[in-house]
């Protein structure tokens, strides 16, 4: 790396999103799971808006102020607006719900193994929505985690893991390639400043968790000090330092770089599992996320010596591949 205190900065990066699982868990004592959603983005907002403070922009009450103080002007086209929308309910919204109602019934660290498939879901949306032959790297790759996913899965057993909690967890993560693709697709790349689209992208994400709180989110909240402790570090630590982690990880070392959690994120959340909740992951589990791990290893792997990736379709595939990295720009929170 370019900077030796990056090795710290990924570190810590992993520590605080593999620990988000761990709270989640920690949160639903007190809070339902849209309640966690809202609670995440506000908490993470009002972090980035005090860290933003401190670097010399002074009296900030919205992020839009911020984008003003800045130089930054929150674009009026209502196409881009209806595209940031859309962004926000499968990159923000919709699997932070999901992963909390996932894990009323999921372990934590169960929760944390499905997230890591993540990068494959984008890999695959990517290809869906360009229509790109699939190279042969990157298809081992791709059948090789969804393998994994198989492996802890277990149909095949009576006792097998496959249930609703689970499903939510899985359809977080496809959520989140979802709404990767869909951001690069419609949204990057197109003059507007990164704080700016995260600006809207996290204003949008507010609406819609607002939105959603009548589903289960108007009942009374419990006053349990440790779940409240627990949401309010998964808003300020997890979602707003977190981010800012990981923007200044991508300044300084590049996306690709930073990309890296992705790998050492489940061992976090799994370890935390176990140190702190007692849980208890089969073998079988922890072979699949070794697994899946493996497998988004091929699919984030450059293909050497393929002359077809020098033709612009070739190209336009292997951005589609790496929009796990790249989009972590533009990106509020994961």
């Amino acid at each position: 790396m370019n900077n030796p205190t990056s090795y710290l900065r990924l570190g810590a990066l992993a520590l605080f999103w593999g620990a988000s699982f761990l709270l989640i868990k920690l949160g639903l004592e007190a809070l339902s799971p849209t309640q966690i959603a809202l609670a995440r983005i506000v908490l993470g907002a009002l972090t980035l808006l005090a860290i933003c403070a401190v670097r010399g922009l002074r009296t900030a009450l919205t992020l839009l102020a911020i984008c003003a103080v800045r130089g930054l002007r929150i674009p009026g086209d209502r196409v881009l607006w209806r595209h940031v929308a859309v962004a926000a309910v499968f990159a923000n919204a919709l699997p932070w719900v999901l992963l909390a109602v996932g894990e009323q019934t999921v372990e934590s660290g169960l929760a944390g193994v499905l997230n890591a498939t993540t990068p494959l879901w984008t890999v695959l949306f990517g290809l869906l929505a360009g229509r790109e032959a699939l190279p042969p790297r990157r298809a081992a790759g791709l059948l090789l985690g969804f393998l994994g996913v198989l492996v802890i899965f277990a149909p095949w057993q009576g006792g097998g893991m496959l249930g609703w909690g689970v499903l939510a967890c899985v359809a977080a993560s496809a959520s989140y390639g979802i709404g990767f693709v869909y951001t690069g697709r419609f949204i990057t790349g197109r003059g507007t400043p990164p704080l700016a689209l995260a600006s809207m992208q996290l204003t949008a994400a507010i609406g819609f968790s607002v939105l959603a709180l009548p589903l289960d989110g108007l009942r009374m909240v419990h006053w349990e000090p440790v779940a409240l402790l627990a949401v309010l570090a998964l808003g300020v630590v997890g979602t707003g330092i977190g981010f800012a982690l990981n923007y200044r990880l991508i300044g300084d070392e590049g996306a690709t770089t930073a990309s890296t959690v992705t790998y050492v994120m489940p061992i976090f959340s799994v370890l935390l599992g176990w140190l702190l909740l007692g849980e208890q992951l089969p073998l079988r589990v922890i072979l699949g996320m070794v697994v899946v791990l493996l497998g988004v290893a091929l699919t984030h792997r450059k293909t050497p010596g393929a002359p077809a990736l020098l033709t612009r379709a070739g190209r336009s595939f292997a951005r589609a591949s790496e929009l796990y990295a790249d989009l972590a720009r533009n990106h509020p929170m994961k």
